[in-house]
């Protein structure tokens, strides 16, 4: 569904990505691992349109997307649920979840669409008339994954979506990601977890200073000793 190939991306003079390549499948969920700084939300947002590769391709479903703007690729089918969150603050529940269905490929089936997020997350049901700010951090979370479901995409990246959530939260997060997937979702996850992500993915690719240095399945990098040195302690 995904293919980005020999992909670089500069900030003024520093590089952030340098000759990624990778690919994702439909339907399946890919994780993202590497250590703050690597590249993993440099590639992200490269990905989205909201920065602009200096070099590279980046194909979804066989269309260049490579520098289009970023709500043309959303409106291609491609969600983002961001570090941080990112809701807005001062609209109610209700007025977030409805600003994720502005983009034309969503427009006809945001009623449906609502009601399918409010049964999958009934915590946002019983909050939808108040401020998002004033959410808790977890049920913030389960506002930006239910923006970005508003849109329809056929793919989701998750940006660190575990970031600042309780260990319970934590593991309710995995839970809509593995039944997100289990519905046919194709999942590109960066995520500080790297144990749980690596269970999650069917294929990962690992980033070190804006290359990829090794790739394979969640399993067999589980299994990897350099990624248990480097990232599982062990």
């Amino acid at each position: 569904m995904l293919t980005v190939t020999d992909l670089d991306l500069h900030y003024g003079d520093a590089q952030a990505l340098d000759g990624v390549t990778l690919s994702v499948d439909a339907g399946a969920t890919t994780a993202i691992v590497g250590a703050n700084g690597a590249g993993k939300t440099s590639l992200i947002r490269t990905v989205a349109g909201i920065w602009k590769p200096t070099r590279g391709s980046i194909r979804f479903k066989g269309q260049e997307i490579a520098g289009l703007p970023s709500h043309v690729v959303c409106d291609l089918g491609i969600g983002q649920v961001a570090e941080g969150r990112q809701i807005f603050p001062t609209l109610s529940v209700r007025e977030n979840l409805e600003m994720g269905a502005v983009i034309p490929r969503a427009r006809a089936t945001a009623r449906a669409t609502f009601d399918r997020v409010l049964d999958l997350f009934p915590r946002l049901r019983e909050r939808l008339g108040q401020a998002a700010g004033t959410l808790s951090g977890g049920e913030q979370q389960m506002l930006a994954i239910g923006r970005c479901l508003m849109g329809k995409p056929e793919l989701i990246m998750f940006d660190e979506p575990s970031l600042g959530l309780s260990p319970a939260l934590v593991q309710e997060l995995f839970r809509i990601i593995r039944d997100l997937a289990s519905d046919g979702m194709t999942i590109v996850l960066v995520e500080q977890n790297v144990a749980a992500s690596l269970k999650l993915a069917s294929r990962a690719y690992v980033l070190e200073n804006g290359r990829v240095v090794l790739s394979g399945t969640g399993e067999a990098l589980l299994a990897d000793p350099a990624v248990k040195q480097a990232y599982l302690g062990l």
